[in-house]
């Protein structure tokens, strides 16, 4: 028992653009992808924060616990 032919859509070499700037080749059914976040630029896999700050989630977090220690 295979693999059906003539229904699997074709997987092929895809060229990977992160918004970072960083670029890969990796497989995929689609030939051109756009990340927001690659292993280059991902705060789990570089232990940096940058990039990912949605609407100044970080700054807002650290000036609360900024406030939150002064207030001890």
């Amino acid at each position: 028992m295979g693999m059906k032919t003539g229904i699997h859509p074709d997987y092929t070499l895809a060229n990977v653009h992160c918004s970072c700037g960083n670029q890969f080749y990796t497989r995929s059914t689609k030939d051109d992808l756009h990340v927001e976040l690659c292993s280059e630029c991902h705060p789990f896999y570089t232990g940096k924060q940058k990039l990912v700050d949605t609407g100044g989630r970080v700054e807002r977090f650290q000036r609360r616990a900024a406030k939150h220690r002064a207030g001890k």
